[in-house]
């Protein structure tokens, strides 16, 4: 998956540090982040001199090994020859791994500061806190911390098959997904994932086994993935208005996994190759 970066080490913790010439920028705008792409795939990120950039006006993001990450406003730079701003959505399938990671995780926080930029409570300017990654109102002692929504991925399960759906307004030919949705105020992840499975496919699950999580910078998410037993009947009532297509499939009908980026289709990927969680005649030692 996209966070998988080792033997490469991400460390977030909050430093109130200015880059030096030689330290990695990341410059966005809007769903777009600077950077040069090579033919092969590889990415490159600027450096603060390479982009002439002001060190005052930087703040820091995270580090990869010795490597450190600043945000710089876009209005402050000027592209150098050969680099462009890029849709995020380049990360999926960019290399080196480590630098798609970076360029997702970069761009979640740069959009973080730039919607929290005014008091929720008195809309004073939020100012950056020294001592931890955090925005704070001058006024009134509001604080700010990043925001992560926590959202789930299920692979619903019957013996030998699996429940692949379609989103709907993906266009013509979109790809397979496993049912997914937003955590609601006051429920339990696990509510969660038998909510969005009724609303979405009209079907009842048991047996819930959590799997795997997943920082998905892409939508702000930390994702928990579940496998989940169908429950009775498998008729499906699908939610036209998210999905255009639901319904059971067998592992060979499974499409192969070729981004290995996302903790949907590493799941996929696991009961393709023959995982099998409630039992079939093609168990898995796991």
């Amino acid at each position: 998956m996209i966070q998988d970066i080792l033997p490469r080490h991400f460390d977030n913790q909050w430093r109130d540090i200015v880059p030096e010439p030689g330290d990695t920028c990341l410059v966005c705008h809007d769903n777009t982040v600077l950077c040069r792409r090579l033919d092969d795939g590889t990415i490159l990120f600027p450096s603060l001199e390479d982009l002439h950039g002001d060190p005052t006006l930087a703040t820091y993001l995270f580090s990869i090994d010795q490597e450190k990450f600043f945000l710089l406003p876009h209005l402050s730079v000027t592209a150098p020859v050969g680099y462009a701003y890029e849709d995020m959505r380049v990360f999926r399938q960019a290399s080196p791994r480590y630098y798609a990671f970076a360029g997702i995780t970069g761009h979640q926080l740069y959009q973080w500061y730039r919607e929290h930029r005014f008091c929720g409570r008195c809309s004073g300017a939020l100012v950056k806190d020294h001592k931890e990654r955090m925005l704070k109102c001058p006024h009134c002692g509001t604080v700010v911390y990043p925001v992560i929504c926590p959202a789930v991925i299920v692979a619903v399960v019957d013996k030998d098959r699996i429940l692949l759906s379609k989103y709907a307004g993906r266009g013509p030919n979109p790809r397979y997904a496993l049912i997914a949705g937003f955590n609601e105020i006051g429920e339990t992840i696990e509510e969660t994932v038998h909510r969005e499975v009724m609303e979405e496919v009209g079907l009842k699950v048991k047996n819930l086994q959590f799997y795997k999580s997943q920082p998905w910078s892409f939508s702000g998410s930390l994702l928990f993935g579940f496998f989940a037993e169908l429950d009775g009947s498998d008729e499906i009532t699908l939610q036209e208005d998210e999905l255009s297509e639901a319904a059971f499939h067998t592992a060979d009908e499974v499409p192969e996994n070729t981004e290995q980026v996302a903790l949907t289709w590493e799941m996929m990927e696991k009961f393709r190759n023959g995982y099998r969680p409630y039992g079939s005649s093609k168990i898995t030692a796991e």
